[in-house]
């Protein structure tokens, strides 16, 4: 089992950053990769980033590239989500999330929040 809680949410401006933070723990060994999806009212919920545990190696949605860095400690009981040049369209409920290739685990859920 393994156990994920997000944080660094809230309101911002359009143009601003924040950024999101989730702390794992549990069977953390067993994770090939970490990441975060958002789902926003009336839509379904998507991936933002990912990064796997061994190399760091990260993929991006297309609406985030060049915006949001995903990073994660050499531990990998942290994984981050730095935010920048935020605009209104990124309003969503975040979700840290992880996997093992056979279990996904899913974080609580961090409101970001967009608005002038």
């Amino acid at each position: 089992q393994v156990y994920l809680v997000e944080s660094g949410g809230g309101l911002v401006q359009p143009g601003g950053s924040l950024r999101l933070s989730c702390a794992a723990s549990g069977s953390i060994r067993s994770l090939n990769a970490m990441g975060w999806y958002r789902q926003a009212p009336g839509k379904e919920r998507e991936l933002v980033a990912s990064i796997t545990t061994s190399s760091g190696s990260t993929n991006y949605a297309d609406s985030v590239k060049g915006r949001f860095t995903i990073s994660r400690d050499n531990a990998n009981t942290m994984v981050y989500l730095q935010m920048n040049n935020l605009k209104p369209e990124d309003t969503a409920v975040y979700y840290c999330t992880s996997t093992d290739g056979l279990l996904d685990y899913w974080g609580q859920g961090t409101q970001v929040t967009v608005s002038s």
